[in-house]
């Protein structure tokens, strides 16, 4: 494993300066529900972070275009989700992310959110990674499970190229065989050579793609040992989670999410393993 680096990057959202050291999340439900709940999650994840001072970007999707099934629920779509995340903006003052399909959503997208995230299967996709960047938005590219982390620096030099320096990268885990994923801890010291944040998405890196045959699986109880893990590295800057209050009946990753009530002391611990690593 490669010796955490002493000076991480910083980046700006939303008059919050982000990196540098110390730990910043990117956190919320897979997938737009209802207001109530949309809401309800905002508002809690943006009291836990706070009474950790620590700086929180509220992340839900308006669509969820790469399900396994053409049955699976894909969210209220990009009119109807922009206008909740709004309205999520307002009321609690977050910084939101949310993912992008298409070149022609990213101006729409970055008139509403703070921050625009390339999905990992769509990482490679100039098109897309130009018409996010030339937003002037912070754009958030997913390492696609099928790419070696050295690779992902020709993700970034296309949003560099469109004139964009404010990124992210994040890994999410690489594909191990037929419906599994593993996460290389050697990743993230590669990642963070793009010269850019490095986040760690711990819920997405315990799927099992197609696990449940029409649609994914996973298994949550992996979540806090591959967050403590990652941060332990010394080279994340940011950890992502998706988090809702009842994983078990949501309409997308529920495998994988972490739910509500448990989120402080998963938080806790991986705070614990950051101030040990780098004392704050």
């Amino acid at each position: 494993m490669s010796t955490p680096t002493t000076t991480r990057p910083t980046l700006e959202v939303r008059g919050r300066r982000l990196g540098g050291g110390k730990l910043f999340l990117i956190a919320g439900p897979c997938v737009l529900e209802s207001r109530e709940l949309v809401l309800g999650v905002a508002q809690r994840l943006a009291e836990i972070a706070s009474e950790r001072s620590v700086d929180l970007i509220f992340k839900s999707s308006y669509d969820k275009a790469n399900r396994s099934s053409v049955a699976g629920a894909r969210g209220p779509g990009l009119e109807a989700g922009l206008e909740l995340l709004a309205e999520v903006r307002e009321l609690t003052g977050l910084p939101v992310l949310t993912d992008v399909h298409h070149p022609e959503q990213c101006a729409a997208a970055a008139e509403v959110v703070d921050v625009l995230q390339i999905p990992a299967f769509l990482c490679r996709q100039t098109d897309l990674l130009v018409a996010a960047a030339e937003t002037g938005k912070v754009v958030n590219i997913k390492k696609g499970q099928f790419l070696a982390p050295w690779d992902m620096q020709h993700a970034v030099k296309k949003c560099e190229a469109a004139g964009n320096r404010r990124l992210m990268v994040t890994e999410r885990g690489s594909s191990f065989g037929y419906g599994r994923l593993v996460v290389d801890m050697n990743s993230f010291g590669h990642l963070s050579k793009t010269g850019h944040l490095v986040v760690f998405d711990a819920t997405h890196s315990v799927q099992e793609p197609g696990g449940l045959g029409s649609s994914t699986g996973g298994d949550r109880r992996l979540v806090p040992a591959l967050a403590r893990a990652a941060t332990a590295t010394g080279e994340i800057d940011g950890v992502f989670f998706e988090v809702h209050p009842d994983p078990d009946h949501a309409p997308s990753d529920g495998p994988n999410m972490v739910r509500l009530a448990e989120f402080p002391q998963i938080l806790d611990g991986v705070l614990a393993i950051q101030r040990a690593v780098r004392g704050g």
